[in-house]
């Protein structure tokens, strides 16, 4: 079973990749850890505990930025996740209490726990990372595998003409990410546009999972709504839960290795700038940044098959 700490907003789409994983025979997700982002992190913590709580799941959740390094703080998108970050259904809250350590202390000591074996999977922006970067960065050795739903290299931005939204939200993170040399996977706007759940594959996750999968088709009536009355479809694209499927089956993707900087001031902020590594070789700004792995293709229909068959 490939191991995976979840970091995480929770969010409606981060509840549905959660629970894609935590229902997953070939994952074994060791933790989630929570950040700012779709909600504040006080509430994501409590999101999280709830979706572990529904899931009958008895794993750590450890609370941890709140606030980006250094760029502006942008208010949780409530008109996206609703107030509660579950579209506003009301869900009872879980009871349960959150690990003691930060989240990056907890990623440091289960990287440390499971050398070479755990790998990090982001749904939210990338605080947590950089700051476990900043404990200890030998951490990059001991990694696995950084898989984030993050950034946009050839399409548009979805909260600026050029950001996507997890990068935005703290952008001087996102740069000492992808800047460390580790190997990081982005699975970006350009392949999470191509994949669109409908409310049929919904219901049928509602059908066939009890509560989780009531809680699920729940929650995501709003953010269908949301998505019918800004882009006029019936139904939402699959961002975080990509990141699942990566975890799964990488193969749906088609990949290319390039060198990415991000724009952390000014008109760009947020941009995830790409460059072919053969194009940056007399540019002082690409110098020694590391080759990421970033999806720019993928088998939409394989994956919602994948979506399906894990929910069966």
């Amino acid at each position: 079973m490939r191991k995976i700490i979840i970091d995480t907003d929770p969010g409606i789409d981060d509840a549905m990749a959660i629970m894609l994983a935590l229902k997953s025979k070939e994952l074994d997700v060791l933790a989630l850890t929570t950040t700012f982002g779709n909600v504040a992190v006080d509430l994501a913590t409590k999101n999280a505990l709830t979706l572990l709580e529904l899931a009958d799941r008895d794993i750590p959740v450890a609370q941890g930025v709140a606030t980006p390094i250094a760029a502006p703080a942008l208010a949780p998108p409530d008109f996206v996740h609703g107030s509660d970050g579950f579209g506003n259904i009301n869900w009872p809250a879980s009871t349960r209490e959150a690990d003691k350590r930060s989240a990056a202390q907890l990623i440091v000591d289960m990287v440390h726990q499971y050398p070479n074996e755990v790998s990090l999977v982001a749904l939210g922006p990338l605080g947590n990372f950089a700051q476990a970067l900043e404990i200890d960065p030998s951490i990059v050795d001991l990694v696995d595998e950084v898989i984030l739903m993050g950034g946009a290299a050839e399409e548009k931005g979805n909260v600026t003409p050029v950001a996507e939204a997890n990068i935005i939200n703290d952008p001087h993170a996102a740069e000492l990410v992808f800047g460390a040399s580790w190997p990081v996977t982005m699975i970006g706007l350009d392949v999470t546009h191509q994949v669109i759940m409908d409310n049929e594959l919904l219901a049928y996750i509602r059908d066939n999972n009890g509560k989780e999968g009531d809680f699920l088709y729940q929650a995501t009536q709003f953010y269908f709504d949301f998505y019918y009355k800004t882009f006029g479809i019936k139904g939402c694209f699959v961002h975080d839960a990509s990141t699942i499927i990566y975890a799964l089956q990488p193969d749906i993707f088609k990949t290319e290795g390039r060198v990415i900087r991000v724009a952390v001031e000014g008109v760009g902020i947020g941009q995830t700038i790409t460059a072919k590594p053969e194009q940056t070789f007399a540019l002082d700004f690409w110098e020694n940044r590391p080759v990421t792995n970033i999806c720019l293709e993928v088998d939409s229909q394989r994956a919602l098959n994948l979506i399906k068959s894990v929910f069966s």
